[in-house]
């Protein structure tokens, strides 16, 4: 923990370890992130960070709102009732009041919600680099085991083999179990299988166990799993492929041909009536492609699997 957080925990950890049950989600996601902060800590810094946040931000758009007077240039020339009326004298104040407290809740609510949903996106990351290292950390651990290495140093090699990325921060926490808290090598498995964001390492993981247990050839069980992914990895890449080529023909079809026929076809239009309004075609070439063409990069980078 730094400073910031030591500070909150100190003024609201009580409070937030009594709500530990109240969030289990956010526990899990913050094991599964590996995120290093305690749960408590990290409840209460998003509690206070919340709260100051909304307070900054409300202070500010309250008194920008009454130096400008923004309250005093709402008008409203319907039937109000009496007690209204005689409230618009003093609308600057309370259009600033009103300002202050939807700044509050505004900032303080997105604030609060970015802590909550951070543990989530960072386990969704990590899950996505654990798919795309496994196949070749298991082929890793296979030559290991087949050169004779027992199953808990083959682990804590692989923790040390940084190109593995997020699967070797796996196998680290396994070593880390057994050298420092004491497990045996099942028991470690276990505990970092229950944890970890990835299917398919929480999978590979329970059958190693299994294995282990029923006192098979663990050699065997690495091997038949980097054959297994290794064939899912050239399956996933083969779809992906795929879809992005009609990715590139739908994006052909609609922000290339489709604009340029839009343009031509208002061009036909405008020589026909007499009108040169340009505004659609504005609408077109500021707008639509642009906008597009960002949706399109959006789509494919969130499609793209981490190599």
């Amino acid at each position: 923990m730094n400073s910031y957080e030591r500070l909150c925990f100190k003024l609201l950890g009580d409070r937030a370890k009594k709500r530990r049950e109240d969030y289990l989600p956010l526990r899990n996601n913050l094991m599964r992130g590996r995120i290093t902060s305690p749960f408590e800590a990290y409840l209460a810094t998003a509690w206070v960070s919340s709260f100051l946040g909304g307070i900054v931000a409300a202070v500010l758009l309250g008194l920008l709102s009454y130096l400008l007077r923004i309250p005093e240039m709402i008008t409203y020339k319907g039937t109000m009732p009496d007690f209204m009326t005689n409230l618009s004298d003093y609308r600057l104040v309370i259009g600033t009041v009103v300002t202050f407290l939807l700044a509050f809740l505004l900032f303080g609510g997105l604030i609060y919600l970015i802590f909550m949903v951070y543990p989530s996106v960072v386990a969704g990351e990590r899950r996505r680099n654990i798919d795309a290292t496994l196949p070749y950390a298991i082929n890793y651990i296979t030559a290991m085991s087949t050169a004779g290495i027992t199953p808990a140093e083959v682990f804590s090699l692989l923790g040390e083999s940084p190109i593995y990325g997020e699967s070797s921060v796996e196998a680290r926490y396994i070593t880390r179990e057994i050298n420092i808290f004491g497990k045996d090598l099942v028991d470690g498995i276990r505990i970092v299988s229950t944890f970890t964001p990835s299917e398919r390492m929480r999978e590979f993981l329970q059958g190693a166990v299994a294995s282990i247990s029923a006192g098979s050839n663990l050699t065997a069980y690495f091997r038949n799993k980097a054959q297994q992914y290794t064939l899912e990895n050239r399956q996933s890449q083969k779809m992906f492929l795929e879809t992005l080529g009609l990715i590139a023909e739908s994006y052909v079809t609609a922000l290339v041909a489709g604009t340029l026929f839009l343009i031509i076809l208002q061009s036909i239009m405008s020589i026909i009536s007499g009108e040169s309004d340009p505004f659609f075609l504005y609408i077109v070439i500021y707008l639509i492609v642009p906008f597009g063409s960002v949706m399109f990069v959006i789509l494919i980078s969130s499609m793209t699997p981490e190599v």
